[in-house]
């Protein structure tokens, strides 16, 4: 596969809100890949209004952690 560029993910806009990757793609749109696809293995960000792609560089350990919050209930008293 052909890329456009190889761009390291420190390079790259971090959106919380979609936790999607963005990059700036020459066309004026933006290079995107989720979260949960680099979490995946995936490294290629593709640019959803031209065919440029570019290879994700990161390391997955330094990915953003899933969100680690588990819902725990109190013990409820039944009575009779």
């Amino acid at each position: 596969m052909s890329f456009y560029d190889e761009i390291e993910i420190e390079d790259m806009t971090f959106h919380e809100s979609t936790t999607l990757y963005t990059y700036p793609c020459p066309c004026g749109d933006q290079f995107e890949i989720s979260l949960a696809d680099l979490r995946d293995g995936e490294e290629v960000a593709i640019c959803p209004s031209c065919s440029l792609t570019i290879k994700v560089i990161f390391e997955a350990d330094n990915l953003p952690k899933p969100d680690t919050e588990t819902t725990t209930t109190a013990p409820v008293a039944v009575t009779a």
